[in-house]
């Protein structure tokens, strides 16, 4: 594998049929692919960007006026070395801040999903952020529709089973690297957790995917295209039917070593109350159950967030 597929998501409208077969064929064989034609303007990311860089050069005592203890990180900000990826010694070389979704705080998923903060020295952070949110989950539907298509499930399988899902947009900053040799990575191999994963900023240098051979391969794109990712859930949803790659965030040597980097993945995630069972048409005699007892969405991010010491 040289690089990841590249598909123009306007074809899902003028080309359906093939559009559909090429996104399954890419999360089947590689689970990785980037998207043109999403309609989220260059202008917006670019303000969102303005918005991170903003929040992150802010003084340590006021990021963490942001920091929600005790919430593992469900929103707000988590500081520099904190999150270590599964099966790693060393906590990875970042500093992020979470937003999800905003619910109603009379709804049965309140509890679990807490309302957002919001930097208040940064005047127009919410807007643009939030804009931003907005604009990844309408395309990350999208995407479900074509997997689900795939499947031969019904183009809107997935609508009622991620309306209110726990989506995170991850604001992320990876600082500049003051020492040669550190043992630590700036994201150390890792899957991510949730259904699928939408990433803003893939165009810098660093994001490696592992490919079938076990060789490492980078991944950059243009501006304008989106890299998404399969995650977890959506592999044990569809009894790996669907892939989800290990990645990672490797440190840069010389003098990029010496700049930040940064990036914005959005966490596309269901309900929290739906069930992760496999689905019975991912189910074959090629293909049996590698999955057993039963977990909703909830249980299995907790199981993960303890995994990667967030809980």
């Amino acid at each position: 594998m040289n690089s990841i597929p590249s598909l123009d998501i306007r074809r899902f409208d003028s080309d359906r049929d093939t559009f559909v077969q090429e996104l399954g064929s890419a999360f089947q064989e590689i689970g990785f692919c980037s998207v043109s034609g999403h309609g989220i303007s260059r202008n917006l990311i670019q303000e969102a960007y303005k918005a991170v860089e903003q929040f992150f050069a802010l003084p340590l005592e006021s990021k963490l006026r942001y920091q929600l203890k005790g919430k593992a990180g469900a929103r707000g900000y988590t500081p520099f070395e904190i999150e270590t990826a599964k099966g790693h010694k060393y906590a990875d070389l970042k500093e992020f801040y979470h937003v999800g979704r905003e619910i109603p705080r009379d709804s049965k998923y309140a509890e679990i999903m807490p309302a957002n903060l919001w930097p208040e020295e940064i005047s127009e952070f919410r807007e643009k952020i939030y804009a931003l949110y907005e604009s990844l989950d309408h395309l990350g539907n999208r995407i479900l529709s074509g997997l689900a298509l795939f499947l031969d499930l019904p183009g809107d399988f997935f609508e009622n089973k991620v309306d209110s899902g726990n989506s995170l947009l991850r604001l992320l900053h990876y600082p500049a690297i003051v020492q040669d040799n550190v043992p630590n990575m700036r994201a150390a191999a890792h899957e991510d957790i949730n259904l699928i994963t939408l990433l803003v900023g893939a165009e810098e240098e660093g994001l490696e995917v592992l490919a079938k051979d076990q060789t490492w391969v980078p991944v950059s794109t243009n501006q304008d295209e989106i890299v998404v990712n399969m995650a977890d859930m959506l592999q044990r949803l569809t009894n790996n039917v669907y892939i989800s790659t290990s990645h990672r965030v490797v440190n840069p040597t010389g003098d990029k070593a010496r700049k930040s980097r940064y990036s914005m993945p959005f966490f596309l995630q269901p309900n929290p109350d739906m069930c992760l069972d496999p689905l019975d048409c991912c189910i074959t005699e090629e293909n049996p159950c590698h999955y057993s007892g039963t977990l909703t969405s909830f249980e299995f991010l907790m199981q993960r967030l303890r995994d990667i010491k967030m809980v």
